[in-house]
């Protein structure tokens, strides 16, 4: 039957009457609907007989979540759509719909048997099998009222989805209280498909005699809270509230828990409180069944120009060390105007024996040297580069503890350190122009000028006695030339340093002075072919390098090193100018680093494929400032080989070496290797040798046990959600061990179940804290998908220690959705 178009004026009386289908304007807003048999389609003004034929060639692609719509879209009111078997409709009152009847309005998507929509309240009755999907939710249930432009009503007896968290359940009743807020009764909560059965339960479920869900401020708020997994209840509170999205919102988080072989059994309840839009802080109280309780506290804030942390760990009686204890650690930077800006960090705990007893308290990369310091700094840019001044002050926390033997030297403060840098920049440096044969060059320089007072803390060894002051100068011109495959690079460099001493020297001398000169040439060239290597293009390069330094000899043995350190033999360091880092300790040379690389790249990708390189130093004279302090007669150094391939997808391996042809034996090396055919599979070894100092190997991996398939999902996912176990094991892990020693050293071992919905891990870290002492820790973390995660934070331990390692939630949207379809 064909569908028939009517248009109603003014003076037009609405009527009941049998047509098939008619036009009505819409009271409330003046929506003109339509409706039309086989399919009966809804449309738009005198554009309903296009459209009814452009919707028969039109082929509409399913989707989870509609578009948003456009800027002009959201401004125009959409048209609202019915399509039925059967539609019966009273002239600007109401409209009764059924069989596989449907509804559209803008974002919104109604299904049901039947329903009437009341045109004068905008409202919506649907009965039997009704279905409504708006922003990617779909709630199901057999009876539906809603008013549909303000979407407000009430579904009974519904069960729902929301796509934002791959997560639904049940209710009573579920309350529509407009486009991003509703509010369910005698509710359920879970990301795991209901499994088979009137009786059986999810894996885990969120019960709540009252659900809101409030997707504009991305908060979900479960008031009676019951939290049950393997129908085992685990968690119940008065009021639980847990993310929708990446909004801050105040309330409990979940517990924190673990156990170490210092402290006993952990047991910790974070509170987060939204103070404001820039500013937050959360609240830990915890227990200790071996040193009592204590509270946690982070506040962080983000004011315009400023920003930082503070965090302090409060033990107010320890019962294993009979003590108070703390830790506390600020970092804060910002901006004063006028090119000013500041930066403040400090960390300090209460005792020597804080990192042993409560190392995850402690952010230092160093736990056992704690650094503080305030430094303001102003940067200019000038016509010719750029000038900055800067202050600071600086204060260190040394954690010597009673054992001597473990005791270590302290680096010196600085009370104060004051300084201004120059530097050259840009095309124009300080002189620019054209070489003879037409390459254009510059003239580049800095200057360094800066005065330290340096002293010492007061748990320094007894050994370091000299304090004072120094002024010192560095400065540096240079000539850069070259091309697109080459350089060449001439450097004037001064090193000037005065020094006023607190304690006479070896020769009686209160102050000193020296400057050292020196000059180098940095010199390379990149060339290029095509090669090719198992019928695959490649572009091979060969990439020589030389660096010639002279540079003076002034004799800085009597003289005090407050922060000069030798650099690390390798690579980057053998075309140093200078083998220390700092200023008090300046190498004298006459010297030539020579070396080359090769690297094999795909010539359509430009990925590297092999990397092949050696260099060494020779020496044209004896070179008398060493770092152990005695000359250095060798006139070839050890020479440094490198090595890396990654031929295929899977492997990847890498070398380095140092090798002293006169013992015929490497002094250093580092080989390592990594397997990866895929997500979450991976392993990768390692040999690191310092001979004389340490041999050590490791081995690492991510790679599943038992139940995943090719695609690194669980197997048969959905079921496992009921209980059935039937998801995927995983075993991860880090093994350091010391040849040396012949002992394991830090090391983390962990075991992970994912049911698709769920995932729970399982691990052991263990930590050195001297050579005959470590502190054990053991990880328990259940994370429920879509919900959040309880107990330690084995996931950060894992990410952190084992390469290459990915969660195992990475896939778990796509999957949990593919399951409510």
């Amino acid at each position: 039957m064909n569908s028939t178009n009517r248009r109603h004026g003014a003076g037009d009386r609405p009527k009941k009457t049998p047509v098939d289908a008619v036009q009505l304007p819409h009271s409330k807003s003046s929506r003109p609907v339509m409706f039309r048999l086989s399919p009966l389609l809804l449309a738009l003004g005198f554009c309903a007989p296009a459209l009814a034929q452009t919707a028969k060639s039109l082929v509409l692609k399913p989707t989870r979540q509609l578009a948003p719509p456009s800027a002009d879209a959201q401004a125009a009111k959409p048209a609202l759509v019915l399509q039925a078997r059967r539609i019966q409709g009273q002239l600007d009152q109401q409209a009764l719909a059924e069989g596989e009847a449907e509804l559209r309005y803008g974002e919104l998507l109604l299904r049901a048997e039947r329903f009437s929509y009341n045109m004068s309240s905008d409202e919506v009755q649907a009965e039997g099998q009704v279905e409504i999907s708006r922003d990617g939710n779909r709630v199901r249930g057999p009876s539906l009222s809603l008013f549909v432009q303000r979407f407000e009503g009430e579904f009974l007896q519904p069960s729902y989805f929301f796509s934002q968290t791959a997560a639904g359940g049940t209710a009573s009743s579920l309350k529509f209280l407009g486009g991003k807020k509703m509010r369910a009764e005698a509710a359920t909560y879970s990301s795991c498909p209901a499994p088979e059965g009137d009786t059986a339960e999810p894996a885990w479920q969120l019960s709540a005699t009252r659900l809101n869900m409030d997707f504009e401020s991305g908060e979900g708020v479960a008031h009676g809270a019951v939290l049950r997994f393997q129908g085992v209840p685990i968690l119940a509170a008065p009021a639980l509230s847990f993310p929708l999205g990446g909004q801050r919102k105040s309330g409990w988080l979940p517990p924190n828990i673990s156990l170490d072989s210092r402290s006993g059994f952990e047991f910790g309840l974070p509170y987060y409180w939204n103070l404001a839009p820039q500013r937050d802080a959360t609240l830990t109280p915890f227990m200790m069944t071996r040193r009592g309780v204590g509270l946690d506290s982070e506040f962080r804030y983000l004011e315009p120009g400023h920003g930082g942390e503070v965090n302090l760990a409060l033990l107010p009686h320890d019962r294993v060390a009979g003590r108070s204890r703390w830790a506390l650690n600020l970092q804060n930077r910002g901006e004063l105007g006028r090119g000013w800006a500041y930066r403040l960090g400090a960390e300090r705990v209460s005792d020597d024996d804080y990192w042993k007893d409560l190392p995850k308290r402690i952010d230092s990369a160093t736990p056992r040297l704690l650094a503080g310091q305030f430094q303001l700094e102003r940067r200019r840019e000038l016509g010719w580069g750029e000038a900055k001044v800067y202050a600071r002050v600086q204060r260190w926390q040394l954690l010597q503890g009673l054992d001597v033997a473990s005791q270590f030297a302290s680096p010196y403060q600085r009370s104060p350190q004051l300084g201004l840098q120059l530097s050259s920049q840009g095309d124009e440096g300080v002189l620019s122009g054209y070489l003879p044969w037409g390459r254009r060059s510059r003239l580049e320089g800095s200057l360094e000028l800066e005065y330290n007072r340096f002293d010492l803390p007061s748990e320094a060894l007894a050994t370091q006695t000299q304090t004072g002051s120094r002024v010192h100068l560095l400065g540096h011109l240079s000539l850069p030339m070259g091309g697109a495959a080459w350089w060449l690079i001439p450097k004037l460099n001064l090193n000037a340093a005065s020094y006023s001493l607190d304690r006479p020297l070896a020769d009686g001398r209160r102050s000193a002075s020296r400057s050292v000169p020196g000059f180098s040439l940095d010199h390379g060239w990149v060339f290029e072919r095509e090669s090719s290597l198992g019928g695959r293009a490649l572009l091979q390069t060969l990439e020589p390098r030389l660096l010639y330094v002279n540079t003076a000899y002034r004799d800085q043995s009597l003289l005090p090193n407050f922060d000069a350190a030798p650099k690390d033999f390798n690579f980057d360091s053998i075309y140093a100018e200078n083998q220390f880092s700092g200023v008090d300790r300046v190498s004298d040379a006459h010297q030539l680093a020579l070396g080359a690389t090769s690297r094999w790249l795909d010539a359509n990708q430009g990925e590297e494929l092999l990397r092949l390189g050696l260099v060494q130093r020779l020496l044209f004279s004896d070179q008398r400032i060493t770092p152990d302090g005695q000359p250095l007669t060798q006139r070839a150094s050890d020479l440094l080989l490198l090595g890396a391939a990654h031929l295929s997808r899977q492997w990847w391996l890498e070398g380095s070496l140092q090798y002293n042809a006169e013992t015929s034996k490497a002094a250093r090396s580092v080989l390592r290797a990594r397997y990866s055919p895929g997500p979450l599979r991976t392993v990768s070894t390692a040999y690191r040798l310092a001979r004389g100092q340490s041999e050590q190997l490791e081995l690492a991996w991510q790679w599943p046990l038992y139940g995943a398939d090719g695609t690194n999902a669980p197997r048969a996912s959905a079921s496992a959600s009921g209980g059935s176990c039937k998801g995927a094991w995983y075993s991860a892990g880090r093994l350091q061990y010391s040849l040396r020693d012949k002992r394991f050293t830090d090391s983390v071992l962990g075991l992970e179940y994912d049911a698709g919905c769920w995932i729970v891990r399982v691990g052991a870290e263990r930590q050195s804290t001297g050579r005959s002492e470590a502190n054990t820790r053991l990880l328990l973390q259940l994370e429920l998908v879509g919900l959040s995660r309880l107990g330690s934070n084995a996931l950060k331990v894992l990410r952190d220690n084992i390469p290459g390692y990915r969660p195992l939630n990475s896939e778990r949207t796509n999957l949990l959705n593919a399951s409510y379809d």
